[in-house]
């Protein structure tokens, strides 16, 4: 699907999708012509990365955890769950840190 439909579809700017596309954290491929073209899973990724920012964790951070967030199969990832707790008690503790 091209760029315009992705974004109608998740509700994301294109400026956005594209700004994804510079933090590695969405890949698209390209037309002949120059058009990027997603795959269907792109439209669960965004989500997930809309998801991941409105909790608060930054570009770099959900680039490290995306890889490891599903299996193809979209079972939770079982190599995940280490990397995901270390940087989620981080974020939690950075989040409480800045209460006090």
């Amino acid at each position: 699907m091209r760029i315009g439909e992705l974004a109608g579809r998740t509700g994301v700017s294109e400026r956005s999708l594209r700004y994804y596309e510079q933090q590695n954290l969405l890949v698209s491929d390209r037309t002949p012509s120059g058009h990027r073209e997603y795959p269907d899973t792109a439209v669960d990724r965004v989500i997930h990365i809309q998801e991941l920012y409105a909790a608060g964790l930054n570009s770099r951070t959900i680039a490290s955890l995306l890889p490891c967030m599903r299996d193809s199969d979209g079972a939770p990832s079982p190599q995940a769950t280490p990397q995901l707790l270390t940087v989620l008690t981080s974020e939690a503790r950075s989040v409480g840190e800045g209460d006090t």
